[in-house]
């Protein structure tokens, strides 16, 4: 797991090739990126299923619950068969510009 930090936003990225081992990281590290917002980088992982994303959902919520952006990037994937409480793009690029635009809405109070 390797784990890049740039301002606000905190950058996780699965080194380790084991989604399931990736995941159980991430999960008993939260609460040292709990006060960011998170990017799960899942660009080398080629065979992820809507199931497999749907297993960050309580995490996922638990930081939107903390006013913070929780965002899953995955390539060449199916969005539309993601649960609508998760936010799943194809980039990185993709994945800084919801977070700014999160923030921008909660500044202004949505």
């Amino acid at each position: 797991m390797k784990v890049d930090q740039k301002g606000h936003t905190v950058t996780i990225k699965n080194t380790q090739g084991d989604f399931n081992s990736f995941l159980e990281n991430v999960t008993q590290q939260y609460k040292t990126f709990e006060k960011q917002n998170i990017i799960i980088d899942l660009l080398a992982d080629s065979n992820l299923t809507d199931k497999d994303l749907k297993l960050f959902l309580p995490l996922a919520k638990q930081h939107k619950k903390a006013k913070k952006s929780f965002v899953i990037v995955v390539d060449d994937f199916d969005f539309n068969a993601v649960s609508d409480k998760l936010t799943v793009v194809p980039s990185l690029l993709e994945a800084h510009d919801i977070i700014e635009m999160e923030e921008i809405e909660r500044d202004l109070g949505f």
